[in-house]
């Protein structure tokens, strides 16, 4: 059974990844992170041992040492937009190994709802919510690890409902005895089995690598992640950055190769890991290329948090920066329900 994740990794590989990006395809939720101690790093740090939020994005991360961990996490996203997940593992054997089991949803509030000539109707409500169980096993004799989450989504908008299946699959290197780590991941990788309007939409699938570094004299880990493999050009010109020269000529800005290289780029780093209290800081290329205001400085694109570990609680915050008008507060708490520890 071990070696169908070999096989696995071989089926993402051959298939065509044309996949969209922002806003082009449906259930974008599921590329949203919940996790404090992510947020805080940037929004998409992959090589997350220790934590039980990690395998909702690399279920090759999922392990023993996670058995019967729980956590809760709550975001205020954006304006009355709420965004949180539920993550738990529990052990089957030492030889079956661990299972993984999360609940994530999106809360957008009350909308308002209106005719065609802008007449209000009342309220409606919209939310989206994935259910999701994940394993992993290590390739006999090396440090590999190789993990798959399989999702089943829903997505209510007033009276319409959407459902759809999609699977992760996730590889990790991990050593003990080393001071770094890297994992690929594919993810959100499957199909609409009911949609909204008649038309099956895409999923937001997308291909992330990363990594894991940690200083042996300082107690400072670093992380970095390449995001949106699957698709080279993220962005197109800002309207807002045209500039007119003095022949009333409209030039667009120019994205070139180093710009859009570094939208692909996310960074973190993570002050006292091992400790009691540890202080983490993270920045989105990406997030802040397009957040940025002209001439004005927004820091959008930073994140920073900590984290506070007491006996069985660990207690996580992230503060988010998105725009001048924008930002949002992360919390997490994890609880180890292991009494024998």
């Amino acid at each position: 059974m071990k070696y169908l994740y070999l096989k696995y990794l071989f089926v993402f590989f051959i298939i065509t990844t044309n996949a969209q990006v922002g806003g082009e395809s449906v259930y974008q939720f599921l590329n949203l992170p919940s996790s404090a101690r992510q947020l805080s790093l940037g929004g998409e740090v992959l090589t997350l041992i220790d934590d039980i939020n990690q395998p909702i994005w690399n279920p090759a991360a999922i392990n023993n040492n996670l058995d019967q961990h729980i956590s809760f996490n709550y975001t205020n996203y954006l304006s009355d937009i709420n965004l949180g997940s539920l993550s738990y593992a529990h052990q089957i054997s030492r030889r079956f190994g661990t299972i993984h089991g999360s609940i994530s949803y999106l809360d957008y509030g009350k909308l308002t709802r209106s005719d065609l000539q802008g007449n209000e109707l009342g309220f409606f409500r919209a939310n989206d919510i994935s259910l999701a169980i994940g394993y992993a096993v290590n390739l006999p004799w090396t440090n590999f690890y190789f993990g798959s989450n399989i999702k089943f989504i829903n997505s209510s908008i007033d009276s319409f409902t959407s459902y759809a299946f999609a699977m992760d699959f996730g590889i990790n290197y991990y050593s003990s005895f080393k001071d770094f780590s890297f994992s690929l991941v594919f993810r959100n990788f499957g199909t609409q089995l009911k949609n909204f309007n008649g038309i099956n939409e895409k999923l937001p699938f997308k291909v992330a690598l990363g990594g894991a570094y940690k200083l042996k004299y300082v107690p400072l880990r670093w992380h970095l992640t390449l995001d949106n493999l699957q698709q080279w050009k993220l962005s197109s010109p800002n309207p807002s950055e045209q500039i007119t020269d003095l022949e009333g000529n409209t030039i667009e800005q120019d994205i070139n190769f180093i710009s859009n290289a570094l939208r692909h780029i996310i960074i973190g780093a993570e002050l006292f890991p091992e400790s009691v209290i540890n202080l983490r800081m993270g920045y989105n290329f990406r997030r802040a290329a397009e957040l940025k205001l002209q001439e004005v400085r927004t820091f959008g694109g930073i994140s920073f948090g900590f984290g506070v570990r007491m006996n069985r609680f660990t207690f996580n915050y992230a503060y988010s920066k998105f725009h001048t008008a924008s930002n949002s507060s992360t919390f997490s708490l994890q609880i180890d329900l292991d009494k024998n520890k």
